[in-house]
């Protein structure tokens, strides 16, 4: 198997499922994450709500959420 560099539970019956399949599996969540965890979607999906404004700029929340806290005050909302 290929290493993503991630961590996937991936539940299945014994009796079902052998390597490959399993292998199938793991390659299959791996393409449908790459699609979804990349940077416009994620600014797509979340504004940034300060003291005084909401922004959807996509820099302004890439640049917030690049410390592991948001500053005071700063808030991340997802829209969904």
């Amino acid at each position: 198997m290929k290493n993503y560099n991630r961590d996937l539970l991936l539940l299945y019956k014994e009796e079902v499922y052998n390597d490959d399949l399993i292998q199938n599996e793991v390659e299959g969540l791996h393409r449908i994450l790459m699609t979804v965890e990349r940077n416009d979607v994620f600014c797509q999906a979340h504004e940034l709500v300060t003291r005084y404004k909401i922004t959807r700029k996509a820099k302004a929340i890439l640049k917030a959420v690049e410390w592991p806290e948001l500053k005071p005050f700063h808030f991340l909302i997802n829209k969904n």
